[in-house]
C-alpha cells in the first residue's frame, strides 16, 4: 500500500463476509429518456454490485437497470475495474471477470477521459481516484457514489459545483432531483 488512502476494494470486505443478495438476473435496462440524473460510481461501489453483491448497493444499481440514473464511465475507469476484477485477492469470490465486463458494457454510459489540468476545481488527496472526481465535474453528473475517504471528504466543496457525493448506502431515489 502507499499512503493511508490506498485501499482497494478488497480492504473493504471481511475474509468472512458472505455474498449479501442474489446475482442480478435482469440485466436490460428500462428506457426512460435523457431526464436521468447522471450517477458516476467509483470501482469499489461497482465491484459491490458485481462482485459482492453488497445489499446497500442495491437500490443505486436497481436505479440505473430502471434507467432512474444514468451510469457515466470513463475508459479510465473500465481499465481499472478490469484491473480490480483480475486482482487474485477477489478470485475467492468466484466471480467471471468476463460477466461483468460485459455488464459494465451495456449499461455503463462512457464519456472521454476529462483533460488533465494543473488545477482541477477539486483535488482529491489520493491520485487514484482523481479520475472520478475530475469525470463528474467535467460531464456535471448529479451523483458520485463511493465508499473512499479521500472522495468523502470533498462532499461539501462538491456541492457547490453541483455534485452530490455520497457513499451507496446513503443514496435513495427520494434523493433525485425532480423535474
Amino acid at each position: 500500500m502507499r499512503g493511508k488512502y490506498r485501499r482497494k476494494a478488497f480492504h473493504y470486505i471481511p475474509l468472512d463476509a458472505p455474498q449479501q443478495v442474489p446475482p442480478l438476473t435482469n440485466w436490460h435496462a428500462s428506457t426512460s429518456g435523457s431526464a436521468a440524473a447522471w450517477l458516476v460510481a467509483d470501482t469499489q461501489v461497482v465491484l459491490d454490485w458485481l462482485v459482492f453483491r453488497d445489499a446497500t448497493a442495491r437500490p443505486l444499481l436497481q436505479a440505473v437497470l430502471a434507467g432512474q440514473l444514468r451510469w457515466l464511465a470513463t475508459p479510465a475507469m473500465r481499465a481499472e475495474l478490469e484491473h480490480m476484477l483480475r486482482h487474485p485477492t477477489l478470485a475467492r469470490w468466484d466471480h467471471q471477470a468476463e460477466h461483468a465486463l460485459t455488464f459494465f458494457e451495456c449499461h455503463a454510459i462512457l464519456h472521454g477521459d476529462p483533460m488533465a489540468t494543473s488545477t482541477p476545481p477539486l483535488r482529491c488527496s489520493d491520485p487514484d481516484d482523481q479520475i472520478f472526481i475530475d469525470a463528474a465535474l467535467a460531464h456535471h453528473a448529479t451523483w458520485l457514489v463511493t465508499r473512499d475517504r479521500a472522495l468523502l471528504k470533498l462532499r461539501r466543496r462538491a456541492l457547490a459545483h453541483g455534485l452530490r457525493i455520497v457513499q451507496p448506502a446513503e443514496w435513495r431515489d427520494t434523493d433525485m432531483p425532480r423535474g
